[in-house]
């Protein structure tokens, strides 16, 4: 998913986009309102975090073009501005969400988080190749054999089913499948990955699960992983 934050302090920018990048989002910078509408016109953004506080115009009017485009993206402001007025202005105005610097990052991507899942319709039954996961009766197979997952390998292969194509990093995994924040030290999620490659790959000549080297785990069917590989 890619994200525009529209900030002029470059060190606040560069923090947040190291941030973002690291949580798996492409990340683009504006540091002027108008190079902010000019990327909002070019490129389709899944979330647009904003700062009030621009060299060039109010922030408010960049919200007001991005709300006059057919289809805008969810917005996350991101001011200093911590009156009550402030804020009610800037969700009246189209924001989706409004959060005061200083803020901690973690509360900041639970909010992006929140922001990019919202509205967006779940399906019942994923399937990618042979491999098919039941949401809600939560049963899995492969070439139509049952495969029996626990818990935490359920939800595992969910989200990278839900993504696929698309490396995860171990923070994202633990953030998502555990609710929790990622230490940098616990090799939670190559355990649960090597229980998963035993029951979902091992017996079977089409491997899914890809390791990314320096980021994390993909799911993805073989040729296409090869066709990414070759073309990168």
């Amino acid at each position: 998913m890619r994200i525009l934050v529209v900030e002029d302090e470059k060190r606040i920018a560069d923090f947040l986009s190291r941030g973002l990048e690291s949580g798996g989002y492409a990340v683009d910078v504006a540091n002027t309102g108008g190079s902010a509408a000019e990327m909002v016109h070019a490129t389709e953004y899944d979330l647009i975090i904003l700062d009030l506080g621009l060299p060039d115009m109010d922030g408010l009017e960049v919200l007001k073009k991005i709300r006059n485009r057919k289809v805008s993206p969810p917005v996350l402001i991101l001011s200093a501005r911590d009156a009550v007025d402030d804020r009610v202005k800037g969700l009246e105005g189209g924001a989706d969400d409004y959060l005061v610097k200083p803020f901690a990052f973690v509360e900041l991507l639970a909010r992006v988080r929140v922001l990019l899942r919202r509205g967006q319709p779940l399906p019942e039954r994923l399937q990618v190749a042979d491999l098919s996961l039941d949401c809600i009766r939560r049963k899995v197979t492969r070439g139509g054999t049952n495969i029996e997952l626990a818990p935490k390998e359920f939800s595992i292969l969910e989200y990278l089913m839900r993504n696929r194509g698309r490396p995860l990093s171990r923070t994202m995994i633990v953030e998502h499948v555990w609710d929790m924040d990622y230490d940098g030290l616990t090799n939670i999620v190559d355990v649960y990955i090597r229980h998963l490659r035993s029951k979902i790959d091992d017996r079977f000549p089409e491997k899914m699960i890809h390791t990314v080297r320096g980021i994390g785990y993909m799911l993805e069917t073989s040729d296409r992983h090869t066709d990414r590989d070759a073309n990168s």
